[in-house]
């Protein structure tokens, strides 16, 4: 199902289309570069994944294929590099849409989608459930119930696992949101709750809990609650400027969950010199923070067993080897 990657490059070692490689190639080439090969894996979805409002939509985009040809990268692109970190070569590729729930990709992308057959695929619908009647998640459920037994035509052994969106301070703490009057914590759950659905529906065993790692963040005092409220002197902004979608920070956890859910590998082991955070301007303590809170939800979630952190093996962030883009300059203390 999956064409061997030229794990130099990062690209299929076939260029970038989806042609199906001889069997001899895909066996030899199972291990490059020191790198156990994993597999295909696709996202499907929309800003939520492509990283709009932050400069994670366009990060790393010689790493993975926008089967749209629309060169984003997003968190599609963070997950490479993670799995690169550890050791782990995934083709990755990604089809999204802005503002698109699943029934969009199933009425548009099915002959996109399933040019092959994937060995995981990782979806999500559109943020609120439904644009016009956020909270009920029934036309989300037959969506992705359809979607569903399209992918395992194409492969009936791949692994479906659905992402659980993070919740909108906009629709929680302006006037006219669907969640407003609540606290942040009542939209992740009733969007999780939905997934929930969802997945028993289709029969997929997992759902990513991205949206609890924000409630979590927030909870620890690393993430601040209510951006319109401002954000004090140590804490992070998970949104972007828009309240809306997600900043760097909050695509970085987006990623480290998915990473976690995806591989079964503790967030935590990327270390605080993780280098695609320090590519994307963040300190290495709010890598260090934010890969805890990953870990501590996935954990939450009966997805991780709790451990000891790993030992830290401090080393100087440098770029990630063989990236294309250079890293955002910090400014200066003062």
């Amino acid at each position: 199902m999956t064409t061997p990657m030229d794990c130099k490059a990062g690209l299929p070692s076939h260029g970038r289309g989806l042609q199906r490689p001889r069997l001899g190639l895909m066996l030899g080439l199972l291990i490059c570069a020191g790198q156990a090969f994993a597999g295909s894996i696709l996202f499907i979805g929309n800003s939520f994944t492509y990283g709009a409002g932050s400069p994670v939509q366009y990060y790393r985009t010689d790493t993975v294929t926008d089967l749209n040809q629309q060169g984003k990268g997003g968190v599609p692109a963070l997950f490479k590099s993670f799995t690169q970190q550890a050791g782990l070569s995934y083709q990755v590729h990604l089809e999204t849409h802005p503002g698109a729930g699943i029934d969009w990709h199933l009425a548009h992308k099915l002959g996109v989608i399933g040019q092959q057959g994937w060995d995981k695929v990782i979806m999500h619908g559109y943020s609120t459930l439904d644009p016009a009647r956020p909270g009920d998640a029934t036309a989300m459920i037959r969506s992705m119930l359809q979607m569903a037994e399209f992918l395992r035509s194409k492969n009936p052994t791949v692994e479906l696992q659905l992402m659980a969106t993070f919740p909108r301070a906009d629709q929680t703490y302006q006037v006219g949101g669907a969640w407003y009057g609540k606290p942040i914590e009542a939209m992740a759950l009733d969007v999780r709750a939905g997934y929930d659905k969802a997945a028993a529906a289709s029969g997929i065993q997992r759902v990513v809990p991205v949206g609890e790692a924000w409630v979590r963040a927030i909870g620890s005092g690393l993430a601040a609650a209510n951006p319109y409220a401002g954000i004090a002197a140590g804490k992070v902004n998970l949104w972007a400027d828009d309240s809306y979608h997600a900043s760097s920070y909050g695509y970085y956890l987006e990623a480290l969950v998915v990473f976690g859910s995806i591989t079964g590998r503790d967030p935590r082991s990327l270390g605080e010199s993780e280098c695609s955070g320090f590519e994307l301007g963040l300190s290495a303590d709010q890598v260090e923070k934010l890969q805890a809170v990953a870990f501590e939800q996935l954990v939450a979630s009966g997805m991780m067993t709790p451990a000891s952190p790993p030992a830290k093996q401090y080393r100087e962030p440098l770029p990630c080897a063989s990236s294309k883009v250079a890293p955002i300059k910090r400014r200066s203390p003062g």
